[in-house]
Formats: C-alpha cells, sequence, structure tokens
C-alpha cells in the first residue's frame, strides 16, 4: 500500500513540475502582465487570463524567435485585448460565445507561429 502511495506522489509532482506556467509566469516565461508591457499594454482578463496568457506566450516565442514581428506581435496583442473589452465582459451570451470563438482562432493562431518557430514542438 505504501508504495502505491509513494509512486501516486511521484506522479503528482511530474505532474506539477511539467504542468506549464500560468499568467504570473515561470521558470524563464515572462508573465502576462511583462508581456503586455513589452507592447506598452494593461489589460485584465479576468477568467480568461490563462488562455490569453497562452495565446500571448507562443506569440512571443514566435517573435523572439524572429518569427513574428514586433509590430504583429503587438497588434496581436492590442486585438486580443480589445475584443475581450467588447465582447468578453459583455453578459450578452452571443456576444460572450463571439468571444470565445475569436480567443480560440487567436489561440490556434499564435500556435501556429510558435511551431514555425520552436522545433520543440515538431519533434513529435
Amino acid at each position: 500500500m505504501r508504495g502505491i502511495a509513494m509512486i501516486g506522489a511521484a506522479i503528482l509532482v511530474a505532474g506539477c513540475v511539467g504542468a506549464p506556467p500560468g499568467p504570473e509566469g515561470g521558470g524563464r516565461a515572462p508573465s502576462l502582465a511583462a508581456l503586455q508591457q513589452m507592447c506598452g499594454q494593461t489589460a485584465d482578463f479576468g477568467a480568461y487570463a490563462p488562455g490569453v496568457y497562452s495565446a500571448i506566450l507562443d506569440a512571443w516565442v514566435a517573435n523572439r524567435r524572429g518569427r513574428l514581428p514586433q509590430d504583429q506581435f503587438c497588434g496581436f496583442q492590442v486585438a486580443l485585448a480589445q475584443q475581450y473589452a467588447a465582447l468578453g465582459k459583455s453578459t450578452e451570451p452571443e456576444a460572450h460565445s463571439q468571444w470565445v470563438k475569436f480567443l480560440n482562432a487567436q489561440r490556434a493562431q499564435a500556435l501556429s507561429w510558435r511551431a514555425a518557430a520552436d522545433p520543440t514542438l515538431r519533434a513529435g
């Protein structure tokens, strides 16, 4: 029984160590606030901060590796903030749904940029 508990604890620790950073950053990853400051941007994305952070972090990796120009990186952040202000904060179900669709599309785009720049995502 003790062996099973030890294995469970090891799995839990491994899961925490391998988990991607949250909006606070971690390891060598900058925080959401630091990423926003790179473009003179500050926006509070509320409950959507983890998803927005994921998208901006992927875009930042592509930017840092020379695959995404700075103006496009900053434009990406501005578009997220504008759409969140217009749709994400809305109490209307249709607007909220549009925000979620927009965020998912932006996350896919950012991941595509990162995959083009980051060979670890293509290692398979």
